[in-house]
Order: structure tokens, then C-alpha cells, then sequence
């Protein structure tokens, strides 16, 4: 008798779960897959919910077009992956291998073979009073961007909760659309968890430059509720009045679920579902990648969970290979991206515990420049703004743990050949 194909569940459908899917599809893996997501529609592009979907000229039009889908519906419908959307996964029996749906109908039961858990994160609302008035706004979904821009139409102002990326992203977007813009953050300089002074200072210039009001070290204590619109309380005594207000105060591992069904989460404060380096929790059974999960990293030598595409997407194929038997660890370098008005910045690796910070060209506004992070003599990460040679460079140096002399990296005459060459001269 021949046996059963196996079952495999993707339990969340963002960049993961598609990158997944198209993963196992070039396998030869012979089971069948279904993605189980809490929201309607296909998996999405999620980048341009605090970028292109607030600043588009036409709400709507580039939703309407499919633009923004990972894979079109065709790519499911022909590899028999069975979809089931707007549904919650509320509990998993690792016993009997099936998971708890709940639909807005009875509650029912989904078995499975294999389970792979790509819930990725939940954006924190900060514990004060009024954060859930219906005129306060994250931007963890499609709905939630779309919330947002409809009430663009009749807003004049708005005030932001936070300077991360999502923060400073939603304030440039909305800028753009001819807001006025308030951006309060707690700490005392802007992106202050990812990047050095001298980039903080740079992108805080850049916001004033461009009208917003920025106001570090500035927390909102109350939001109150007014005719038409809200009325943010700060702790200093002031009040700001705003038509909405957008919270981009960081993210949480969405890792309850795992929780509840007694899989290892990592400690504070990543948190996240804990993983080897082939994305399998301690159930040989069960997956997890993407924002949710929490793997050690081969080049920083620690455990930590991170929040991009481009680590769900390589996760997912290393959980794909897994599945398929040709298990390959996942080994690659982290990278990040962000738009701000005319401004990329590209991070490559992360500057977490750096000693010393060497910027390489002048970081003023219109400029283009890189600050290189160092450890121990050790290059850790690259911050390139507006500079994609030197996240070019980056990227061939440090999955390598090569590091070209500081001096040379402060030299911009200095080309990127010259900065490999000195690196690998360095490492013989």
C-alpha cells in the first residue's frame, strides 16, 4: 500500500510562509501543504504598509492591480496549495499533531504531518490610557494601513509614537502627503537600538529639514478623546492636538501559540520560538521562521530574533531543504532596509556591542555616506545611506570576518577594491 503524502500546515501567511511554499515547490517533496492565515487575501508585500501604501497618489489602485501580492493566486492554485484565510490558529495538540480553527463559525480541528509556524510579530501598543481609541493606529496589516490612509482625505496633522523605522517611515510618508507631523520619542535620539550617534543625528536632521516636529525624550503619558480628532498628552505638562495618531513604538515576537503548546521561547528580551540551525524546534515535528522565531547566529555567536523579509525569506528556505531532506544550516548575513523622502538606508550585519564607529564620507543631508562598525578590531555592520557601494562591500566582507584598516575606510578616496584587497590582506 502506497503511503499517505504527508500533511504539512503553515500556520501565519506573510513573506515566510510564501517563500515556503515557493521553496518546496522546487523540491521534490511529495506532500501537501496548507497555509492557515488570520487575514483575508493572499500573503503581501509588508514594507510599503508604512511606506507606498500611506504615500500613493491613489488609495487603493496598486491593491486593486495585485502589485502588492508575494505570488499571484495561480502560483497556489497550481501546486495544490490549499488555502485557508481569515481563520485563527488558537491551540496546538502536539499529541494528536492537529491544530485548533476558529473561523467565526464552530471551532474545528486541522491534523497535520508537519507544522510550520510563521506567525511572525505583533507591534507593541505602550500601556497608557486612550491607545485603543479607534483613532489610534499600528501598521502591522493591510487593514490597518488602509485605515490609516482613509482618513488622510480629512487630516490636517498627526502625531507619531515613536522614531524606529516603522515611526520615522510613517512620518516621512506623511509628510509627503502634506501633513503636519509630530514624532515623539522616548529616548534621546532617533533609531537609537540600531545605529550610532552620528546616523541618529543625520536622519533627525533630515525629518526637521522636512518639517516634522521631533521631540525626543518626550513620552505621551494620556490620549484623549476630542471633537474630531485627539488630544496626545506628554509627560513635560504639554498637549498635542492631531486628527490620528500612528504607534510605531517596536514588535513582539507573535510566539503565544508556541507558548501555550510547551515549546521553548527564548528569554527577554527577544523572546521568540527557539530553533536549531535548520529552523526545528525541540519537536522534530514542528517549524518556525521568520519574526517569530529565535535562532542562534553563526556570525554574532548569539541567540536573537529578527524582524526582516530578508530573514524570513532565508529561513524559509532553510526550512524548506529540511523538509525536503537535503538539510542545509542557515548561515546567511543580516541586512535591512529603509526609505525616508529621497534617503535609503541599507544596513548590512548588526552593530550591536561595537567599540568604535568610523564614518566614511560627511554625514550631512543631500550627502551620501557609510558609518563601519568595529568590535575588537572586528567588523560588525555597515550603515550605508545613499551609499550602495559600501553596503556592497559590506556584504563581501562580513559573512567572512574580514575587516579593512580603519584608516582606509575613513579614506573615501579609497575605492571598494581597495578596502577588499586591505581586508584580505589583513585575514592572510
Amino acid at each position: 500500500m502506497t503511503a499517505a503524502a504527508p500533511h504539512l500546515v503553515v500556520v501565519g501567511a506573510g513573506h515566510a510562509a510564501a517563500q515556503l511554499c515557493a521553496s518546496l515547490h522546487a523540491t521534490d517533496w511529495p506532500g501537501r501543504v496548507t497555509v492557515v492565515g488570520d487575514e483575508p487575501g493572499l500573503p503581501y508585500h509588508r514594507p510599503p504598509l508604512s511606506k507606498g501604501r500611506l504615500d500613493a497618489g491613489e488609495p487603493g489602485a496598486a491593491e486593486a492591480a495585485g502589485a502588492d501580492l508575494i505570488r499571484p493566486e495561480a502560483f497556489y492554485d497550481d501546486h495544490n496549495i490549499a488555502r485557508r484565510e481569515s481563520v485563527a490558529v488558537v491551540a496546538i495538540d502536539r499529541a494528536a499533531k492537529e491544530l485548533t480553527l476558529r473561523g467565526g463559525g464552530e471551532d474545528e480541528r486541522l491534523g497535520y504531518d508537519l507544522l510550520v509556524l510563521a506567525t511572525g510579530s505583533l507591534h507593541r501598543r505602550p500601556p497608557i490610557p486612550g491607545i485603543d481609541h479607534e483613532r489610534v493606529h499600528t501598521l502591522r496589516t493591510a487593514a490597518e494601513a488602509a485605515a490609516v490612509r482613509d482618513r488622510l482625505g480629512q487630516a490636517s496633522s498627526v502625531v507619531v509614537i515613536g522614531a524606529g523605522f516603522i515611526g520615522l517611515e510613517v512620518a516621512a510618508s506623511l509628510r509627503k502627503r502634506g501633513l503636519g507631523v509630530t514624532v515623539l520619542e522616548m529616548a534621546d535620539r532617533v533609531l537609537a537600538r540600531v545605529t550610532s550617534e552620528e546616523v541618529s543625528a543625520f536622519f533627525a536632521d533630515l525629518h526637521r529639514g522636512h518639517g516634522v516636529d521631533l521631540r525626543l525624550g518626550a513620552g505621551a503619558t494620556a490620549i484623549d478623546d476630542r471633537l474630531g480628532g485627539l488630544r496626545v498628552r506628554l509627560g513635560d505638562g504639554d498637549a498635542i492636538d492631531a486628527d490620528f495618531v500612528v504607534v510605531g513604538a517596536g514588535a513582539a515576537a507573535n510566539d503565544a501559540l508556541a507558548r501555550d503548546a510547551g515549546l521553548e521561547i527564548g528569554e527577554r528580551p527577544f523572546g521568540g520560538v527557539v530553533v536549531d540551525a535548520h529552523q526545528r524546534t525541540a519537536d522534530p515535528a514542528v517549524f518556525a521562521i521568520g519574526d517569530c522565531c529565535n535562532q542562534l547566529s553563526h556570525l554574532y555567536g548569539r541567540r536573537m530574533r529578527l524582524e526582516s523579509v530578508q530573514n524570513a525569506n532565508d529561513q524559509a528556505k532553510t526550512a524548506a531543504a529540511a523538509i525536503a531532506g537535503t538539510p542545509r544550516p542557515h548561515v546567511s548575513m543580516p541586512w535591512f532596509w529603509s526609505d525616508q523622502y529621497d534617503v535609503k538606508l541599507q544596513i548590512a550585519g548588526l552593530s550591536t556591542g561595537h567599540d568604535r564607529c568610523v564614518l566614511r564620507g560627511e554625514p550631512a543631508v543631500g550627502q551620501s555616506f557609510s558609518a563601519w562598525y568595529l568590535q575588537g578590531g572586528k567588523l560588525l555592520a555597515v550603515d550605508a545611506v545613499n551609499d550602495p557601494r559600501a553596503y556592497a562591500v559590506a556584504g563581501k566582507l562580513i559573512p567572512h570576518g574580514l575587516t579593512p584598516d580603519p584608516a582606509l575606510i575613513a579614506d573615501t578616496s579609497a575605492g571598494p577594491k581597495d578596502l577588499i584587497a586591505s581586508a584580505k590582506g589583513a585575514s592572510s
